[in-house]
Formats: structure tokens, C-alpha cells, sequence
């Protein structure tokens, strides 16, 4: 006799197995309110933390009902959750980043679920929507409020395709204005004399950020990025590094090792100068294993992206060069190049750009413009031999 289909909105039993990480999974099958049974995991360190974090992912989806229908009367925080539950199936399957997924929910939890959570559907209005994209300009700047900006158009954007709206409101919401300011680099004299500052400070030696800023100047990585390089990544013989991946802390895990940079272009090779081979040949331990960072924390393990930065910010600021960020050494490594007559595509390739105009909008100076246009113009101005007097007449 065939098994009798598990009920609408429950889960089967949950079984544990031991990962190849040291970890544990939890996995079990739920069938949804559209019929369909679907696995389910969740991991942790542990089996019984594995299973607590199954059994919350379980409440949560139970929750959702998949195939309701949205009308006018749905409440905003219900098709938040509905949209939501499709962003964290895509970073489970790996489509999207943890760190995307985590961004989301901090969006919504922070920003939008507390403006509009409680409000039917017939009550977003487009003023509505409008304030709190404006509330969030002004309380938490422009990045977070485009971040803000995306996820109302991907709640909305669900409602709207479910008829409770004949256009998505955030269509008119209005566009928030770039931060972007020029691009602004180190002069060569300028990184040569951080560099040496950094050398020489005590607390940038004990923290090891000389030999990692080292390797944010020689390939303009981001810190995600060189915090990520392994020792199996660099090839010393042909002076050249691979990006493979990035470290990100993904909530509720904390720092993982993702294997696939911000897209497609972060996947690159990149040739080092001299100098920083010289750094590695020095650093590098008789039997580095395959997988093992070049440049871990301190204490051990993975190296904090947002701890890095942070004690960036207090070298920077304690050798004079409080205006430097981390992004700095990119537009550094940008500039310097477009000063050498190398392409943008070049630059583009350098950084992990997939579009060009992203590197010459925002990695590259403005020079003085050599149009053409002065050598054309000469013939307007009036000469000394011209006859005034036929203007005065």
C-alpha cells in the first residue's frame, strides 16, 4: 500500500547527518499549500542546532501559504513574507548570495515592515511608500534607502502580479540620488608614504594588515576579496593571484568562505608586482594546505571583513590619511593605471568591473579634456588689426 501523502502545511521526520564540514544537517519534506513536497534543510554545528534552526525555518514556511491569492485586503507584512520566502528559497539553492538574503530581511525589518507591515493593500498609496524611502534618506543615507527602494518594488511588484495593484506604486517613487563622488586616489608619493607609515605602526604590524594592504595596493582586491585568496589561488612562478572567493558572515553561521564573488567578472586572474610575489615567498609556510588563507585572522580562522575595515580606518586616520578608505586602494590601482595609457577594459578586468563604464564613471579621474575643440575655436576671438570703429558706428 502506497505511504498516505503528508497533509497540507506539515513535515515529515526530520533526520540528521554529519557534513563534510565538520557540521550538521537537518533535512526533512514539508508539503506546501500548492501540493507539492519539497525538501527542506537546514544546518548548524551541532545536530540539535541544526534541527532547532529546521524546526524555526519549518514555523516560519508553515506561516505562508504559497498559493494564496492576494487581494486588496492582504496585509503588506503577509506579501513581505510571501516574497521574502522566495528569496531565501534562492539563497539556499545557492542563486543568491546569504549576504543578499540577509540585507533583505534587514530592510524589511527594519525599515518597511514597522512603516507599513499593518496596512491592507487598498492602503499603500504611493505617497506612502514614497515617505518611507524619504525617512530612510534621511535617517540612514542613500545606499540603504536604493537597498530600501528595490525590496518595496519586490513586495509591491508580487502584489501587483496578484491584481491588487494595476501598476506597482514604487514605479513613482521618487529616484534617489548617487553618492557617487569623484574618484579620488593615492598620488604615487601618497601611497609610498602610507605604505611606510603602515610598515612601521605597531599596532598595524601586530593586527597583520602590512602585508594585506600590501595586497589590496597590488591588485586592487576589496577586503572580502583578499581576506578570501588561499594558498592554492596564487601561483608564485607566474607572479599571478586567482579571486576564487570571498569571506561574508552570513547570520546566524558567521564567517563563511563563499565561493563566488559579486558576479561573474569577480572570477579573475590578475599578474602581481615583484614586490608582492617577495611578500609571499616570504609569508608563505613550508606546507601551506590547498584551502588554508593567506591572510587569516589574527587569533585564527577567517578574517572579519568589517573588523578589517575598522582597524583600516584607525591606521589611516593615525598616519594622516583619515579621507582613505579600503575603496581607496582600488581607485588607486585604477588610477594609476589610466595614468599609464591601459584600458579601461584593462582597469575593468583589474577590479572585477562587468561593465567598463562602472570603472571609468567612478575609478577614473577626469583629465584635462584634450578635445580638439581650442585649436577649432582660435578664429573667434577678434585679432589686434581688426577696425573697431565699425562696431562703434
Amino acid at each position: 500500500m502506497a505511504r498516505p501523502r503528508l497533509p497540507i502545511g506539515t513535515h515529515g521526520e526530520i533526520r540528521c547527518y554529519p557534513a563534510a564540514n565538520g557540521k550538521w544537517r537537518a533535512v526533512t519534506l514539508y508539503r506546501d499549500y500548492d501540493g507539492v513536497t519539497r525538501p527542506v534543510e537546514r544546518t548548524g554545528a551541532t545536530r540539535a542546532k541544526a534541527t532547532t534552526k529546521l524546526k524555526e525555518a519549518l514555523r516560519d514556511r508553515g506561516r505562508i501559504d504559497a498559493s494564496a491569492e492576494i487581494t486588496q485586503d492582504t496585509t503588506f507584512k503577509a506579501v513581505a513574507e510571501l516574497w521574502f520566502a522566495d528569496i531565501d528559497a534562492e539563497v539556499q539553492s545557492g542563486k543568491k548570495s546569504p549576504n543578499t538574503g540577509s540585507q533583505y530581511r534587514d530592510r524589511l525589518d527594519q525599515q518597511i515592515i514597522p512603516a507599513l507591515g499593518e496596512l491592507r493593500m487598498s492602503e499603500v498609496t504611493v505617497s506612502r511608500v514614497d515617505r518611507v524611502v524619504k525617512d530612510t534618506v534621511e535617517k540612514n543615507g542613500n545606499a540603504v534607502a536604493k537597498m530600501t527602494r528595490t525590496v518595496l518594488s519586490g513586495v509591491l511588484g508580487l502584489a501587483t502580479r496578484h491584481d491588487a495593484f494595476d501598476s506597482n506604486p514604487v514605479r513613482d517613487v521618487r529616484r534617489i540620488e548617487s553618492d557617487s563622488n569623484p574618484a579620488r586616489a593615492l598620488e604615487l608619493k601618497q601611497a609610498q608614504e602610507l605604505r611606510a607609515f603602515i610598515a612601521a605602526d605597531p599596532k598595524a604590524v601586530a593586527r597583520d594588515l602590512v602585508d594585506f594592504t600590501d595586497m589590496m595596493l597590488a591588485t586592487g582586491f576589496r577586503i572580502g576579496e583578499t581576506a578570501g585568496i588561499v594558498w592554492d589561488a596564487v601561483d608564485l612562478d607566474a607572479a599571478t593571484v586567482e579571486v576564487r572567493a570571498i569571506v561574508i558572515r552570513v547570520r546566524g553561521v558567521g564567517l563563511v568562505l563563499k565561493p563566488k564573488p559579486k558576479s561573474k567578472s569577480g572570477y579573475r586572474t590578475v599578474e602581481l608586482p615583484s614586490w608582492a610575489v617577495a611578500m609571499l615567498r616570504r609569508r608563505r609556510p613550508a606546507n601551506p594546505a590547498p584551502g588554508e588563507p593567506i591572510f587569516p585572522a589574527p587569533m585564527g580562522g577567517l578574517r572579519d571583513p568589517s573588523n578589517t575595515n575598522a582597524d583600516l580606518k584607525e591606521v589611516f586616520t593615525a598616519a594622516g590619511y583619515a579621507w582613505v578608505t579600503s575603496h581607496v586602494y582600488r581607485k588607486t590601482v585604477a588610477s594609476m593605471m589610466d595614468d599609464a595609457g591601459l584600458s579601461a577594459r584593462a582597469a575593468a578586468d583589474q577590479l572585477g568591473h562587468a561593465k567598463v563604464s562602472m570603472t571609468q564613471d567612478n575609478y577614473f579621474k577626469r583629465k584635462v579634456a584634450k578635445t580638439g575643440a581650442a585649436k577649432v575655436l582660435e578664429p573667434i576671438a577678434v585679432t589686434e588689426h581688426t577696425d573697431r570703429s565699425t562696431f562703434d558706428a
